[in-house]
């Protein structure tokens, strides 16, 4: 019921489905006796279209959540595990095209496979179900498991969780099919603006990790500067950033998380 109605939330709460929607209501509204409020809807429209083409709303939103925690760059000696959440390959285009295809979150595959490569001993976790196609048979960690071979990986060390949804779904799974014991040493790769929320995920259900933030989508802010006019990269950065807040939030309310804004320690 929850990933139903969150679900659904989004569906409309999404800033690019918000935008049309207030779009397709001001133009109705003008063929009707409230044409005066769909003026104002309209323009209100203009409005927020501008300010997300010319300021950067969504690096406001995604800076805090990536430089919550800091990359790793000082390797743990010992390492029981490497898990990777879903989301870094395209299940539909992987099952249409015959291919291995990645998106732009890329880069937690290379991380993968590079500490992978470091710690030879380690178990190996990719958990992410997401969209099932052929009748349930091709799922998200059936992509991965190619895109991983592509690679030369080897994929006979990789455990792969396949049923799970969300990322609640992710940590759940994943910790009923490794069953970590207490002490072992887990390093989490997710995207940078994913870490906050997934770490407090992981840690309300007694298994910490160490998070290793790949896939950052912006700069430190040094070399700011100028205007930049870009309404598509700005709109997607402000979903990305708008979604991670209002999971958090969620998953504070739920009871999910023990915390608002997961950071390190």
């Amino acid at each position: 019921m929850i990933y139903a109605l969150s679900k659904a939330f989004w569906l409309v709460a999404q800033p690019g489905n918000l935008l049309a929607l207030l779009a397709l209501l001001g133009a109705v509204l003008l063929f009707t006796r409230w044409r005066r409020l769909g003026r104002r809807v309209i323009v209100l429209l203009a409005l927020l279209m501008a300010v997300i083409a010319v300021a950067p709303v969504g690096d406001w939103l995604l800076r805090p959540l990536e430089n919550r925690f800091p990359p790793l760059t000082q390797l743990p000696e010992h390492v029981d595990g490497i898990i990777m959440l879903g989301g870094g390959v395209s299940t539909l285009l992987t099952a249409e095209r015959r291919q291995p295809t990645v998106n732009d979150s890329a880069e937690r595959f290379i991380a993968f496979a590079d500490l992978a490569r470091h710690y030879p001993a380690a178990k190996l976790v990719y958990t992410g179900g997401g969209l099932s196609l052929d009748e349930g048979r091709f799922r998200e960690a059936d992509a991965a498991r190619e895109v991983l071979q592509w690679m030369g990986v080897d994929i006979g060390r990789v455990i792969f969780e396949r049923q799970s949804r969300n990322t609640f779904e992710n940590v759940a799974d994943s910790k009923e099919l490794v069953r970590p014991a207490p002490g072992e040493t887990w390093i989490l790769i997710t995207s940078a603006y994913h870490m906050p929320r997934a770490v407090g995920l992981f840690r309300a259900q007694g298994w910490p990790v160490v998070p290793d933030p790949v896939d950052y989508r912006t700069g430190t802010g040094q070399m700011d500067g100028g205007i930049d006019i870009d309404f598509a990269t700005h709109l997607d950065l402000l979903t990305l950033g708008l979604k991670e807040w209002i999971g958090m939030l969620a998953n504070g309310l739920l009871g999910h998380s023990q915390s608002y804004f997961p950071g390190p320690g």
